[in-house]
């Protein structure tokens, strides 16, 4: 199979434009989706291929296009709708949350909606608290969504496939800091080896970035990146972390969490979401309701940005959205705090 490197942008077009080959009933619509190709690059390239009539650029009225997506969906279409930054979301709420989300159990299953929303998520760049969120937790806490989050172009790909080709609504959330855009600073590893022709991935798959025995790091999104390197710098410490990235956290694949916490006897959860009420707190749960086949070392630790708005400082921002040098104080804790207190049952 030909491959060659891809940006997370580029792997998210060309999904795109591949599954609108297939199926002539795709559109992509939203905010500078046309001509622009979205202001993340996720939709670079469509206009010229497919023409204004399936790359549609619209008012900015949340509410109003991501309605139209519904109603499109709801007659079968398969619209993508992209939110341009997910801390919109609050702004049509009620169309993703009391539509999107419901309208098919509300139907008694006679529609589906078989729509994308897309939107970008994180910090790291300045943005302040109105552009620096994550929020796929909030996403995942509503039934009737599934949840898609990837780390690197090759998975953006197939799980875009996936997405587009599902006949359920998903949301599907790119992290701006590992777009692979050159007026950004990103992180190296999301950039990788893409295939030229369309596949997919399944959804609750979770994938085992590095093995390891000491500690597991459970992670999603940017913090993948984050927490290779600090396996990296643990690994010179002696510390053999293994690390795994989640994909989707609905569907998740808890059975892939509880293989590795069995093996390894430590959990570090590494989010760039908020601490409480969110995603580390979910699976720090899966593994205290499985203690009976789940034998700890040491408490569960979570990473995650502390309960205030992403700050525009950029110190304050650092400070707030762990850093790879705080997964490994993290993990060096937690490892040693396991020599020290022996096994917990």
């Amino acid at each position: 199979m030909k491959t060659r490197k891809l940006t997370m942008a580029q792997a998210i077009s060309e999904a795109i434009g591949q599954e609108m080959e297939r199926d002539a009933e795709i559109f992509v619509m939203g905010e500078d989706v046309g001509k622009y190709g979205g202001i993340f690059g996720a939709t670079g390239g469509l206009l010229d291929k497919h023409g204004k009539d399936r790359i549609m650029d619209t008012p900015i009225s949340e509410t109003a296009f991501i309605g139209t997506a519904i109603g499109a969906a709801a007659e079968g279409m398969r619209p993508i709708a992209e939110l341009m930054f997910v801390d919109f979301f609050g702004v049509c709420m009620d169309m993703i949350y009391n539509h999107m989300a419901k309208n098919t159990y509300m139907a008694g299953g006679n529609i589906k909606l078989p729509m994308v929303l897309m939107s970008a998520i994180g910090g790291g760049y300045n943005d302040a608290a109105q552009h620096s969120q994550c929020l796929y937790a909030t996403f995942a806490h509503m039934p009737g969504m599934k949840v898609v989050v990837p780390s690197n172009a090759y998975d953006a790909k197939g799980l875009m496939a996936q997405a587009i080709r599902d006949d359920n609504p998903v949301v599907f959330l790119f992290h701006k800091g590992i777009m692979g855009l050159p007026w950004m600073s990103y992180f190296e590893g999301s950039t990788n080896e893409v295939p030229e022709s369309p596949y997919s991935i399944p959804f609750g798959e979770a994938k085992v970035v590095r093995e390891g025995g000491d500690l597991t790091i459970v992670t999603l999104s940017q913090m993948v990146q984050k927490s290779v390197l600090a396996a990296q710098e643990l690994a010179d410490a002696g510390i053999d972390a293994e690390v795994i990235d989640l994909r989707t956290i609905v569907p998740m694949d808890r059975a892939a969490v509880l293989r590795s916490v069995r093996k390894t006897g430590r959990l570090l959860i590494a989010d760039e979401d908020y601490l409480s009420f969110g995603l580390s707190g979910e699976i720090a749960a899966l593994v205290a309701e499985n203690l009976d086949t789940v034998q700890l070392k040491a408490p569960v630790k979570r990473l995650a940005v502390p309960d205030v708005p992403i700050p525009y400082s950029r110190p304050l921002e650092q400070f707030v959205i762990p850093q790879v040098h705080s997964i490994v104080a993290a993990a060096r804790e937690l490892v040693g705090a396991s020599q020290l207190e022996g096994t917990l049952t």
